[in-house]
């Protein structure tokens, strides 16, 4: 509970860091994670990715769905996924509506923007 995290914490086992204070570090013997990746630049993934040091495993996570960035931006969890796919040594693991463990009213909903989106992609492609 909340007392092994504090005292993981206390004996340095665990590390909170923002990933601004990720440059110039290499991370060995270490599980490493980053969450909300889905707003990082490419700039900022590639350098969290170039942390990875001996012996660390680097857990990314993300929704491409919920983009934060300005709109000229491209997510670098999305470029990561499409550069990287394919190398020794990385897995992706995608989740889907079925995944959500919240109410299942979110299922429906995520399901209703996604319906929208894909109508909205063959109406630019209509257009052209």
């Amino acid at each position: 509970g909340y007392d092994t995290y504090q005292r993981h914490l206390e004996r340095a086992e665990i590390e909170i860091s923002p990933l601004a204070y990720m440059r110039g570090r290499t991370l060995d013997d270490a599980f490493i994670i980053l969450d909300e990746a889905q707003n990082t630049t490419r700039e900022q993934m590639k350098m969290f990715l170039t942390r990875i040091g001996y012996n660390a495993k680097a857990v990314v996570t993300g929704d491409i769905t919920q983009i934060d960035l300005p709109e000229k931006r491209k997510s670098g969890l999305a470029e990561a996924a499409a550069l990287l796919s394919q190398l020794e040594g990385i897995k992706s693991v995608r989740l889907t509506e079925r995944d959500v463990v919240r109410n299942p009213l979110v299922q429906r909903i995520i399901r209703a923007y996604e319906k929208d989106s894909e109508t909205q992609r063959k109406g630019r492609t209509d257009r052209r």
